[in-house]
């Protein structure tokens, strides 16, 4: 089955993009600056859009195809980008993220074809799936959410209103005893709770470890992320809940503009990236 998202532009590949950004340089120096001039031109141009028409196709092995011009979108490792069938919203989102670049690619207009990716070229393989959950792993003994200042009131109240609730559902959820901290020396959660929370994390797919490790890095918090994979955040709640500290400060300074809101807004597009691409796994009955 074929579905064509119909488009009437034309653009060039990421990956030609990628290649024309890398090259030896020159030995002198004057060289080097009409090379480098070569260069910027040639990127801007060759970041311009190739294809017409954007589509998925069903494969026989039930996997999704997401094509450009009839042709397979390959993840950055060469690897063909295909989604589970139960993952079709996913498919239809990435096909979209294609077909809405205009006169100029923009990889940061792409996050879950991002998202994707990583799974397929980093996390099929189970030694790299384990030095990731240990990377993560990292952030849950300096979780952001764990550090609780007792002033100023605004800032408590924040903490209260976005960090408790999350703390005490990881708790219950999970049976494990999250520790908080009132200093930035000597962190660390019990053992029993680092164990436990890294074998859940560690029984994830592919796809749901690569939309955990978005929501860890965008949110800085092992937790956090935690909550929006599992459901229990929805991406305002966990952007909100990033930004409890930043959001004091703004409370009492104001806001910096294009700079704190332009943070934020960055925060809530990679945490539901992530938050969809997890909504599209398949339930068990």
């Amino acid at each position: 089955m074929l579905r064509t998202i119909a488009s009437k532009r034309l653009l060039q590949t990421p990956t030609a993009c990628a290649r024309c950004l890398s090259s030896s340089a020159p030995a002198r120096e004057a060289a080097a600056a009409a090379a480098a001039t070569s260069q910027a031109n040639q990127a801007e141009k060759q970041m311009k859009r190739f294809w017409k028409t954007v589509g998925v196709e069903t494969r026989p092995e039930g996997q999704i195809a997401v094509l450009l011009d009839h042709r397979t979108l390959k993840t950055p490792g060469g690897v063909p980008l295909t989604i589970p069938k139960e993952r079709l919203p996913v498919a239809l989102c990435i096909a979209d993220e294609w077909e809405n670049q205009t006169a100029v690619l923009k990889p940061h207009t792409l996050p879950m074809t991002s998202i994707a990716a990583r799974a397929l070229d980093g996390l099929k393989d189970a030694e790299m799936r384990k030095d990731v959950v240990a990377y993560l792993l990292r952030y849950l003994d300096t979780d952001t959410v764990c550090f609780h200042e007792t002033f100023p009131d605004r800032l408590v109240k924040l903490q209260d209103a976005h960090w408790i609730p999350l703390i005490e559902w990881v708790e219950k959820t999970y049976d494990v005893k999250i520790e908080l901290y009132e200093s930035i020396l000597n962190t660390r959660q019990p053992d029993a709770t680092v164990l436990k929370l890294g074998s859940v994390v560690s029984d994830f797919d592919a796809f749901k470890l690569a939309a955990f490790e978005r929501a860890v890095l965008a949110s800085k918090s092992y937790l956090i992320a935690l909550g929006v994979v599992e459901g229990f955040l929805s991406v305002d709640e966990a952007a909100k809940a990033a930004h409890v500290e930043v959001q004091s400060q703004i409370d009492r300074w104001g806001e910096v503009e294009d700079t704190h809101d332009v943070d934020h807004q960055d925060v809530r597009v990679r945490l539901g990236a992530a938050a969809l691409l997890v909504a599209s796994q398949p339930q068990l009955a």
